[in-house]
């Protein structure tokens, strides 16, 4: 069980906000119990392979709406051997209107996964509230794929960039993605009651193009910021390829969403054929090309594209600290062993410059040197803290 402590005490670094203080981990994945406390400054985790410093950053991403940086099924994460049969991760944020306790978890003895959502000790409804409390970005090893990856996965990405800047968007895609399974089996059932369908069409257009206008207003603003930056993070041009993002350029959203209904309504047997809604947001690509290369980042060596990747989530989280007041909390796992010495010392000036509680994990405590002067150094072994 660990319960120690870790940042020595007025740890380096000016004060951020928002950032966690406190996190206290039951029954999560390969902890029986984990009690870290920190300053609100950036935290290093170090430790081998399997040392549950992953598991970490995964709890802190709970902490927001949504399935987490490993979007696994909530019954997944509870520890193995667990006696309540549930997982719980509880967290002190320190804010600018002061501290507040987060908390979420498996739901112990639900016959079905129920996630239950605590803020200041009163359970919540949704999920989404915690978006309002804090903001997470990450990046981890699966993502080394994403320009080579299907649309899909580049469509997450985005939509989780979404919603660090506006957390009712978590909302929006639920109901869509909801309303877009029940269409599809009414279809592939024969079951095709006009006035049921109309309903669920309707609840498509309205929400699928409020999705596609947020996702059309985080590309221009994260669009003026990655050509702002410098260093050595290369800068990227973004687009998106998708009929409702591509109708909002010329037509009002009232207009798109009116043909997106009639373009839905008339496709009812090409559909049902298919076996799913082929029109709308949920088939957005994100388009991302190297700036100074000038070529598709899938086209660029792997180098280049997580520093690519890199400017992005970077350039996301000024968006986020100038449109929220602060910046989101950053999640970056085994990134600074992919990087040259130069861009390590470009990571460490920027997560600085943001002001941003980093949390970021590690091997080699030594590849670490250039945020020694602004971090806290937390060692794991085996589900437990080390000195």
């Amino acid at each position: 069980m660990a319960e120690a402590g870790s940042g020595p005490p007025g740890a380096p670094g000016a004060a951020t906000l928002p950032a966690v203080t406190r996190l206290t981990l039951t029954d999560f994945r390969g902890y029986r119990r984990l009690r870290l406390e920190v300053e609100p400054a950036a935290v290093v985790l170090t430790g081998p392979n399997g040392a549950g410093k992953t598991n970490v950053l995964e709890a802190l991403s709970l902490l927001t709406p949504g399935r987490g940086l490993r979007a696994a099924r909530l019954g997944e994460i509870t520890r193995h051997g667990a006696d309540s049969g549930a997982w719980a991760v509880a967290a002190t944020v320190r804010t600018a209107e002061g501290a507040v306790s987060l908390g979420t978890g498996l739901e112990p003895n639900s016959p079905t996964d129920r996630r239950v959502v605590r803020v200041d000790g009163e359970t919540m409804r949704g999920q989404t509230v915690l978006g309002a409390h804090l903001a997470a970005l990450w990046l981890v090893p699966a993502m080394d794929g994403l320009f080579r990856d299907g649309a899909g996965e580049r469509r997450r990405f985005l939509d989780r960039l979404v919603q660090a800047l506006d957390p009712d968007h978590a909302g929006r895609c639920a109901a869509h993605a909801h309303a877009l399974r029940e269409r599809g089996r009414l279809l592939r059932e024969g079951r095709a009651d006009p006035a049921w369908l109309d309903a669920l069409e309707d609840t498509l257009a309205r929400h699928g193009v409020a999705i596609a206008a947020a996702r059309r207003d985080l590309v221009a603003r994260l669009s003026m910021a990655l050509a702002e930056a410098e260093g050595p993070f290369p800068g990227a041009v973004l687009g998106l390829e998708g009929l409702a993002e591509q109708a909002l350029d010329s037509q009002p959203a009232l207009t798109v969403e009116d043909r997106l209904r009639e373009a839905m309504a008339a496709s009812r047997a090409a559909d049902a054929e298919a076996g799913g809604t082929t029109l709308g947001p949920h088939r957005t690509d994100l388009l991302v090309r190297h700036a100074r290369l000038d070529r598709p980042a899938a086209q660029c060596s792997t180098g280049e594209q997580k520093a690519v990747l890199i400017a992005l989530v970077l350039a996301q989280a000024r968006v986020v600290a100038a449109a929220r007041g602060g910046p989101p909390l950053l999640l970056l796992d085994e990134v600074v062993a992919h990087l040259d010495a130069e861009r390590r010392a470009a990571l460490a000036d920027a997560l600085a410059r943001l002001r941003a509680q980093a949390w970021l994990t590690g091997t080699d405590a030594a590849l670490f040197g250039d945020f020694a002067d602004q971090a806290q150094f937390v060692g794991l072994r085996d589900g437990n803290l080390v000195d």
